[in-house]
């Protein structure tokens, strides 16, 4: 399956909302606060959504960049059960890491919920590591979050190929 991704706005509120109730059934975010993470200049937000229907959003993920901080936070990613295993997650994550390059970022951080481990798994092959445990921080559940850092790596340049430079 092939997904699109785009910008989310503040129209996506309501679909961001059912996913977010639906996957995060005790630790969702309030209305409110997804709004106005939606609405901030400091937010960075994509929705997913399958390429043969773009009205239908499968997953979303966003990512807080202050203007000319070196660091960022993912702030949240979700997928819908149905739509899991078939990458989405990893493309929203990578899009997100994208864009904290592209802002000039040096280090990116998360917390993950120390009773998933098939996110855990994601931001580890994706070069996250774990750095600190915050005991009982989702509520009112009081499990414990993992801290994660990714140290994220500067574009590299290399001269091309001389034998791929050469023209028949």
């Amino acid at each position: 399956m092939t997904w699109r991704l785009r910008r989310a706005t503040p129209d996506d509120l309501d679909d961001v909302m059912a996913i977010e109730s639906s996957v995060f059934v005790t630790d969702a975010w309030s209305r409110e606060g997804m709004q106005h993470e939606l609405a901030s200049p400091d937010g960075w937000y994509l929705v997913a959504t399958p390429e043969s229907d773009d009205t239908l959003v499968e997953g979303y993920a966003g990512l807080q960049v202050l203007p000319g901080a070196p660091d960022a936070d993912v702030q949240t990613i979700a997928v819908l059960p149905h739509a899991r295993g078939r990458g989405l997650g990893r493309t929203l994550m990578t899009q997100l890491l994208n864009e904290a390059r592209r802002r000039g970022v040096r280090e990116v951080f998360l917390e993950v919920r120390a009773d998933n481990p098939g996110a855990q798994a994601l931001y580890l092959s994706l070069g996250f590591e774990q750095i600190a445990v915050r005991p009982r921080y989702y509520m009112p559940d009081g499990v414990d979050a993992f801290v994660m850092r990714l140290a994220v790596p500067a574009p590299t340049t290399r001269p091309a190929d001389s034998e791929s430079e050469q023209i028949a």
